[in-house]
């Protein structure tokens, strides 16, 4: 496996469709940077939102999770309760190639207001929005702004493909389109 460079990540997006939107360099000015960086992009937070709640006492159970523990949001920022997480979307829709394993992890901005992204895979012929697992891990709210940087992709590309793809494999977060809670 070998991490692949901008210029790379700039022929993949632009004549595959591997990112898009696909935002060429790094936006920066009075906003959490996105765009194309030196061996990553970095992803956008989209304006929908499940924040998690316990108005209903309800148990966290991946196998039976109860879809009334989310308040759903469209909004500008996303304020996060404390010690609590949101679901989001990113903005950017993805075509990952085959041969090709890209990994999520947070940004240094957020993660030093106590703000952490999940480290999620984005597994061979993984196509969709991405769902991003945001947690608040001080005791205070914590904003996050929609439509800006909240995570960073680094592509890592195989000397051969994948004997079975996610794609083979009929993954049950293939093409996802919303913001998409825990499935069994």
């Amino acid at each position: 496996m070998t991490i692949r460079p901008d210029h790379w990540i700039r022929r993949m997006a632009l004549e595959h469709g591997m990112i898009e939107p696909f935002t060429e360099g790094q936006v920066r000015d009075g906003v959490v940077s996105y765009g194309l960086s030196s061996y990553g992009y970095d992803i956008r937070v989209a304006d929908e939102y499940k924040i998690f709640t316990n108005v209903n006492s309800a148990i966290v159970d991946p196998k039976h999770f109860d879809p009334t523990s989310f308040v759903d949001l469209v909004a500008d920022t996303c304020i996060i309760p404390p010690n609590s997480f949101a679901l989001a979307r990113t903005v950017e829709y993805f075509r990952i190639p085959r041969d090709v394993l890209a990994i999520c992890v947070g940004k240094s901005t957020y993660a030093r207001c106590g703000l952490i992204v999940n480290v999620t895979p984005l597994e061979p012929e993984w196509e969709g929005y991405l769902t991003l697992e945001i947690s608040n891990t001080t005791p205070l709210p914590a904003r996050v702004y929609s439509n800006e940087g909240v995570a960073q992709l680094l592509f890592f590309e195989s000397d051969s493909p994948c004997e079975v793809s996610y794609a083979d494999r009929k993954g049950k977060y293939q093409n996802q389109h919303g913001v998409t809670p825990p499935r069994l």
